[in-house]
């Protein structure tokens, strides 16, 4: 199982210096990838948790490819924000540009008033993605000049119609931010889902919060990646009795002031590496 970090590329204290030294902060350590989220017009209910700046993510991953060697990654583009021939080819160009270093995370989204802005129908924003998604993998196969190789697609949401979504079109199944008997249970569903459909059950790539205390938390108030080191470490361990193949740990908190103070996302990250390492495991 690898460990990811998603990057803030947002807010007042983002700026290409510090993006360059996040990413060479995580490389570092000796985490397997970095990823960035994802928003196009940051409209009011944008802007309440992610300000401005917000960096475009095939821009920055292009330009993060060239400071470092890891992977780099999506979590999550906004499917129904562009056009599926725009992503297939800018997500086949970085896959190039990078040697084959990109993962494409996607999901349908959920800010209304962006949606409205880019002039975008909320309502069809789960048939939009599919679409985008069917679009995407015909140009990659079909169209020399989308030739992408093999680029994993990641497909986030936890409703039925998202882990329909997984299974039918996913590489794998990216959850967010949730607790870890809740993608249990929905992993059951996948498993399910995928018997119905005589399909493979998609892989398992969770992205988590990563908050440590110096006390353990109660587990009925916490989601996965939050509490003490050994709470997180068991997280850790049960992800991967799962069958996650990748972890994306998410150090932001929610407060955009955070991005001015990273050192101590760097801190966190660097205690799960180093506890990751006793475990004998590799990130």
């Amino acid at each position: 199982m690898h460990l990811a970090v998603n990057v803030p590329n947002f807010g007042p204290g983002t700026d290409p210096g510090r993006l360059r030294d996040w990413a060479q902060t995580i490389e570092g350590l000796g985490y397997h990838r970095l990823m960035v989220s994802d928003h196009v017009a940051i409209t009011p209910d944008v802007a309440t948790q992610y300000p401005a700046p917000f960096y475009e993510p095939f821009t920055l991953l292009s330009w993060l490819a060239g400071a470092t060697t890891i992977g780099l990654g999506t979590t999550v583009l906004i499917a129904p924000y562009r056009h599926p021939l725009l992503v297939a080819r800018m997500a086949a160009n970085l896959n190039a540009l990078s040697g084959g270093r990109f993962v494409l995370g996607l999901g349908i989204g959920w800010a209304r008033q962006e949606f409205e802005a880019l002039g975008v129908d909320f309502s069809r924003r789960g048939k939009l993605t599919d679409e985008l998604i069917v679009t995407v993998r015909e140009a990659w196969s079909d169209d020399a000049d989308y030739r992408a190789g093999d680029i994993p697609i990641w497909v986030g949401g936890g409703s039925e119609a998202g882990l329909r979504r997984a299974v039918r079109l996913g590489d794998a199944w990216h959850p967010l931010r949730q607790r870890v008997d809740w993608m249990r249970s929905k992993l059951e569903r996948v498993e399910a889902i995928a018997r119905e459909e005589g399909r493979p059950v998609p892989g398992f790539a969770p992205r988590i919060v990563l908050r440590l205390t110096d006390q353990p938390l109660p587990d009925a108030e916490r989601v996965a990646g939050e509490g003490s080191i050994d709470q997180v470490m068991g997280d850790l361990a049960e992800l991967r009795a799962l069958g996650a193949t990748d972890v994306v740990l998410d150090p932001f908190g929610g407060d955009p002031a955070e991005t001015e103070r990273p050192q101590y996302a760097w801190k966190d990250l660097a205690t799960v590496a180093a506890s990751w390492r006793l475990e004998g495991e590799s990130l």
